[in-house]
């Protein structure tokens, strides 16, 4: 089973319902070859009290890059206008069981929010279990957000360049193998096929199982299968910031902390100085 720390489970979640302090935050984000709206599907229905939380919009969305960590004042402002407050119990989850929900999470986290977990399976685990539902737009009132980012949970362009180059951290890219190989073309156009030389590949799918990420021991054999060294620090990467926030829940859940390279290969694989490498 998942540690509490990070994850709760959906009866666990029920029982908190209609409590002063605990926010729920619908963080459902999809690919656009999934062809799903994660607005109209929250509006349509989601657990009762549930705020939306758009990874698009609430971004630096003057990097170019996408979904990119907001500054920290416009992430205040944001968490105060969905009634996130400090010191609030925040439970995210997401439509497809453990994937965008896991980006939120560790935004929060790093913006300094503690008491952060993922409701296990999801939105599907919720429905499955028969539980309530609710429709339509949920207003809170407004909160303050202290905004405390920790600099250590986020690797910029020069700090993975470096960690490549000189082996001070590994980067273990989130990406399936065949995008990681370069076999397989990416999703977002204008960018190379392939992976950063030096990097590990460790696909989010071999981690996650019906929407629920796999136990301890499974995590740590996978980090280990893919040649990852659990005792040397750890970047994670991926396409554009989102799976990659899989692979740092799943380290924190075996007790290991990890950077995550918000530019990912949205970054990496779209610039003209940067080496790629393929398996080709």
């Amino acid at each position: 089973m998942a540690s509490p720390s990070n994850f709760i489970s959906p009866s666990a979640l029920a029982a908190s319902l209609g409590s002063p302090d605990l926010v729920v935050v619908d963080g459902s984000w999809y690919l656009p070859a999934q062809h799903r709206d994660a607005w109209a599907e929250y509006l349509a229905g989601h657990i009762p009290g549930t705020v939306f939380f758009d990874i698009d919009a609430i971004a630096d969305t003057a990097s170019g890059l996408p979904h990119m960590l907001p500054k920290p004042d416009a992430f205040a402002a944001a968490m105060r206008m969905l009634g996130i407050g400090d010191g609030m119990h925040v439970v995210v989850y997401d439509g497809l069981g453990l994937f965008s929900a896991a980006r939120v999470w560790w935004t929060l986290r790093t913006f300094g929010a503690q008491n952060v977990a993922i409701l296990a399976g999801g939105l599907p685990a919720w429905k499955a279990e028969g539980r309530p539902l609710q429709d339509g737009l949920v207003a809170r009132r407004p909160r303050e957000f202290t905004p405390r980012l920790d600099s250590s949970a986020v690797a910029d362009l020069e700090i993975v360049r470096q960690a490549l180059a000189m082996g001070s951290a590994q980067v273990v890219d989130a990406r399936s193998a065949d995008r990681f190989a370069g076999r397989a073309p990416e999703p977002r156009a204008g960018l190379r096929a392939g992976h950063m030389p030096g990097s590990l590949n460790l696909p989010y799918s071999k981690i996650v199982a019906e929407g629920r990420l796999q136990s301890p021991e499974a995590l740590t054999e996978a980090f280990k299968g893919a040649g990852v060294d659990l005792d040397r620090p750890i970047i994670t990467s991926c396409g554009s910031g989102v799976s990659a926030a899989i692979l740092t829940v799943a380290l924190s859940e075996i007790g290991r902390n990890a950077a995550l390279y918000d530019g990912s290969w949205a970054e990496w694989g779209g610039r003209a100085d940067t080496p790629v490498a393929t398996d080709n």
